[in-house]
């Protein structure tokens, strides 16, 4: 047999180059095309033209047919009558199907009765149907018994919902003369084999690069190994490690797929010819680009820190340990893991010529590593691509199928409305900026009712009457949304049809005042691709029921998953040019690659290697029975990649966060097994300095100037000389906050579909309690908890709240109006009052001081004897004694200093006794009286004489004008809730103060 390997750390690449050439016979020039090379994939396929040019010195050269293993021809096999295989199904077609069956389990077995759910789990299914053809198992033939009978019940009914695709798929495709793709392409393999062996070819074969074992890719291994011009080359088989060491090697180990494909090819290691490259004489030679590096050197230190559990005992023996070049990267997270491997890539440019590349599996780590290579004006080549649905036009058919699902909620309209294609027929800009005059006269507060008719309710009762302009694009939302607006209504529509529906309203929506929606939305890349993606998906939903319309944004969402594009949108405006000498690589993209520098990025556990997860069908014992790989051969598999990659430049760094989504992570087996190995002869790994960099990138030079709080000092004439009783608390704790209202004229927009809070909940029994007191007859009717229950059920019927949060509150305020309906009996059993008035608005013009102060009072009592009382409901926290007789929450005395000056009317006019509190939470108590000072009548005139004093000072203090209205001066009395925090950067100089 007609085997060999290539030793880790060489450039597998560079080195099958020299040796195809070297191997060459005669001095023929075109004897190096005559021979075909199969490789892994498509990628390594393109880097080895690019290894002939480099050791070759550029020199042109006829090269041989190079292809992916996956991508044989199968023309002449067609030909000569050895391939007679039916077409392959679409897989969009093949994931409709299978989601049609699902769906007509009607939710049996706890199938998905949606179509959105349906899909995601066909495509579960449809990944175990290729991995059953990749590993050459017959699940109908297996499935039946793999659950024996002392498994759990569940297994038990997961291989009855399995039938679909051991009985009714296998129906589908042989009534359709189809065949699943991975079938196909396994099957084009064994027809490959079989011709070959059959009729060897005249030129040679080789087969480089593989180290997994399925089934009819060894086969094919196996026929090309016996070839008379064959020739199967593998990556980095250990020679060194001991017999019964490599017998015993368990799935997870880094040679455990190559001892697989050694077996299934009934080769042994024996069988295998190290690659030694000699040019013969007479013959131009090889010009080696890459030299022996360090790389080699350092292959037998990694393949003797990840030898197996059961050969650890020689970590004992004497062994030199080689770690040149191997670096270690520990940042403290993710993102600043990204911006140090950004400035390791960015460091290898300052070298002529030097390549360097990121290898990954962690997609989202890739994507931050481009967007901060980006700040250097470095746009990188991504082998993963972009997803399809996260392209710019996908995702505006994604937002604007939520949108009409959700009844043109204001999120999702507005989602939609400021999406760059937005333009309905407007100058794109033009659109977004009347959407964002409807946001802010119409959107803020409470979600109107649904569709166009909430739109149409809410600018009626807009406070300000909104512009023509802003009635003109809720004019064009009904016109241009008309085909899935129809469609809504309906209680069920065919998914092919609502997909029409969306494309029409899509393009309608696109469209601008100079160019059509379609030539917009079907542009570029991404554009195209995503027009061929639905064009498979339009073809395969007519295979589905008809389904609600609410479905189909995750319909939609799910039929993408998994879809990429490898779109140029970051180079335009930037020359259009990719960094020739950076890439960001997957695992699968950098086998067989070698760079002068290459980072493992992402190195902990769950990430690489991934989490050890048999899958959502079949348990360990299962997949073992019916001959399914175990999830510790993938890990095995990453395991090679790792030990290949370490060895794979001059310079590798290894790099693991401290922390992953907030919490400590948990480096890779392999990183934690290399620093223990290298511990035990008291060496460690060198640290890169790239972590240090990332911490002091954006620090500006020199010490920082500190934030200070704000010290606004407006003119005299600015000021304000009217506030209301509440804001006089705010006065104090937060002045910032009157500076900001009062000045600068700035109000806090309500949040966008705001929900109910604490102030309706608190308007709602402050309304109910009103309305009950002012209808009160006499005497106190016994009927009064109903009564007051009536009211608060008004109330609340009264307030736009969901259905839930309603019939959550009712129970609650039918508690206080029983609580406060008592109170009002036993408080008029001994005393009562000749007069009560509720929710009396004031104002007061304090003398000699030219300033206003207003208030409303929720309750006031005068009494026959001229005593005068005054309640305050609260629905939340009641302030404490402290807290008023300081006066941040002096409401209630203020509004007795107004009572006494004869603000709320000549027949309320006195001075006050009894401050108190009702706290009405319809809690367990529903209610409590807390009265302040202890119900004391001289001490409560003395605190409203105190209360005064303090505001006339405070009046004074502002009236000068080198009084600075501060933020939060007084940290032991910060506001609970402030509009104006952001504004005045409470969040950074606060931090600053505490540090100091």
């Amino acid at each position: 047999m007609n085997i060999g390997s290539i030793a880790a750390g060489r450039p597998f690449l560079d080195v099958l180059a020299q040796w195809w050439i070297a191997e060459t016979p005669g001095k023929d020039p075109l004897a190096v095309a005559d021979g075909l090379i199969l490789l892994p994939t498509r990628r390594a396929a393109r880097s080895l033209g690019e290894a002939f040019l480099r050791v070759t010195a550029g020199t042109p050269l006829l090269l041989p047919r190079i292809l992916a293993i996956g991508a044989l021809d199968e023309a002449p096999l067609t030909l000569a009558g050895a391939l007679d295989l039916p077409p392959a199904v679409d897989p969009i077609k093949r994931l409709a199907i299978l989601t049609r069956l699902i769906l007509a389990l009607g939710g049996r077995d706890g199938a998905p009765i949606f179509a959105d759910g349906a899909w995601r789990l066909a495509g579960e299914l449809a990944d175990l149907l290729d991995e059953a053809h990749r590993t050459g198992v017959s699940l109908p033939d297996m499935l039946p018994d793999a659950a024996e009978a002392g498994f759990a019940e569940h297994w038990q009914q997961t291989i009855k919902f399995l039938a679909l695709v051991t009985e009714h798929w296998p129906a589908w495709l042989a009534d359709n003369g189809l065949m699943d793709t991975a079938e196909r392409a396994l099957r084009l393999l064994e027809c490959q084999a079989a011709a070959w062996e059959a009729a060897p070819p005249p030129g040679r074969v080789v087969v480089a690069g593989n180290s997994a074992g399925i089934p009819a890719i060894a086969a094919l291994m196996r026929v090309v190994a016996r070839l008379p011009r064959g020739t199967v080359i593998l990556p980095g088989l250990d020679h060194a490690m001991a017999d019964e060491i490599w017998q015993g090697l368990d799935d997870g180990h880094p040679q455990a797929g190559l001892r697989h494909l050694l077996s299934e090819m009934t080769a042994t290691r024996g069988d295998v010819t190290p690659i030694a490259v000699s040019a013969p004489k007479g013959k131009r030679k090889a010009v080696p680009v890459v030299p022996p590096n360090d790389g080699e050197r350092r292959a037998p230190t990694i393949a003797q820190a990840l030898l197996p559990a059961a050969a650890l005992h020689l970590w004992r023996d004497p062994f030199e340990t080689f770690t040149h070049g191997l670096r270690l990267l520990e940042p403290a997270d993710q993102q600043e893991e990204a911006v140090a491997i950004a400035l390791a890539l960015r460091q290898a440019l300052e070298q002529k010529r030097a390549r360097a590349a990121l290898v990954t599996p962690d997609r989202q780590l890739a994507l931050r590593v481009a967007a901060e290579l980006s700040r250097y004006g470095v746009i990188v080549d991504d082998s993963a691509g972009e997803p399809l649905a996260d392209t710019p036009p996908a995702t505006f058919l994604r937002l604007l199928a939520r949108a009409v699902a959700d009844g043109l909620s204001p999120i999702a309209l507005l989602s939609v409305l400021k999406h760059p294609f937005a333009a309905f027929g407007l100058p794109a800009s033009r659109c977004r900026a009347v959407a964002r005059r409807l946001e802010r006269d119409c959107l803020r507060g409470p979600a109107p009712p649904p569709g166009i008719g909430g739109l149409r309710a809410v600018l009626a009762a807009a406070r300000h009457e909104p512009a023509a302009e802003v009635f003109e694009l809720v004019d064009r939302l009904e016109a241009r949304l008309a085909p899935l607006l129809t469609l809504a209504v309906s209680a069920d529509v065919s998914p092919a049809v609502a997909l029409a529906a969306l494309l029409e309203t899509a393009e309608a929506a696109a469209e601008t005042d100079e160019e059509s929606g379609a030539e917009r939305l079907w542009a570029l890349e991404e554009g195209e691709a995503l027009a061929i993606h639905l064009a498979s998906l339009a073809d395969a939903l007519p295979a589905l029921p008809p389904q609600r319309l609410a479905t189909l944004p995750g319909l939609l969402e799910a039929a993408m998953e998994g879809a990429v594009v490898r779109s140029r949108r970051a180079l335009r405006g930037r020359n259009g040019v990719e960094h020739p000498r950076i890439a960001i690589l997957g695992l699968l993209e950098a086998r067989l690659q070698s760079f002068d520098l290459v980072v493992l990025g992402g190195l902990a556990e769950s990430v690489w290697p991934a989490a050890t997860d048999p899958g959502p069908w079949m348990s360990r014992p299962m997949r073992r029975a019916i001959g399914l790989t175990s999830p510790e051969e993938r890990i095995g598999l990453m395991a090679h990649d790792f030990a290949m990659l370490a060895c794979a430049a001059p310079v590798v760094v290894l790099s693991c966060p401290l922390r992953r989504d907030g919490a400590p992570a948990v480096p890779a087996r392999w990183l934690v097994r290399l620093r223990t190995f290298l511990q035990g002869s008291k060496r460690t790994l060198a640290t890169h300095p790239a972590a240090y960099w990332a911490t002091q990138l954006d620090l500006p030079d020199g010490d920082p100037a500190p934030v200070l709080p704000p010290t606004p000092r407006p003119a005299l004439a600015l000021r304000p000389r009217r506030l209301s009783v509440t804001e006089i608390g705010t006065w104090l704790r937060d002045p910032y906050a009157i500076f900001a209202k009062h000045i600068l004229a700035l109000k806090a927009l309500d949040p966008i579909e705001q929900n109910a809070d604490a102030a309706d909940y608190g308007t709602i029994v402050h309304d109910a309690v009103a309305a009950f007191i002012a209808a009160l007859p006499e005497p106190y009717p016994r009927d009064a908890g109903p009564r007051l229950q009536a009211e608060m059920d008004r109330a609340l019927a009264a307030r736009p709240l969901r259905p839930a949060l309603a019939a959550w509150w009712r129970p609650r305020l039918h508690r206080i109006a029983d609580f406060v309906a008592d109170q009002e009996r036993e408080r008029r059993g001994f005393d009562t009052p000749d007069e009560v008035v509720t929710e009396r608005k004031a104002e007061w013009a304090i003398p000699d001081r030219d300033f206003v102060l207003s208030g409303v009072a929720d309750r006031i009592e005068r009494f026959a004897d001229g005593r005068i009382t005054i309640l305050d409901y609260k629905t939340g926290t009641v302030p404490t004694q402290r807290s008023v007789s300081r006066g941040f929450d002096s409401q209630l005395l203020l509004e007795a200093a107004m009572v006494e000056n004869g603000a709320f009317g000549p027949g309320l006019t006195g001075v006050t006794k009894e401050l108190a509190y009702w706290r009405l939470t319809g809690g367990q108590p529903a209610g409590e009286i807390t009265p302040l000072f202890k119900g004391n009548p001289d001490k409560i005139v003395e605190q409203i004489g105190k209360t005064m004093e303090s505001l006339e000072q405070l009046i004074v203090d502002f009236d000068i004008e080198g009084t600075a209205y501060l933020s939060e001066p007084h940290p032991d009395a910060k506001p609970r809730f402030s509009d104006y925090a952001q504004l005045a950067r409470v969040a950074e100089w606060s931090v600053q103060e505490d540090e100091g």
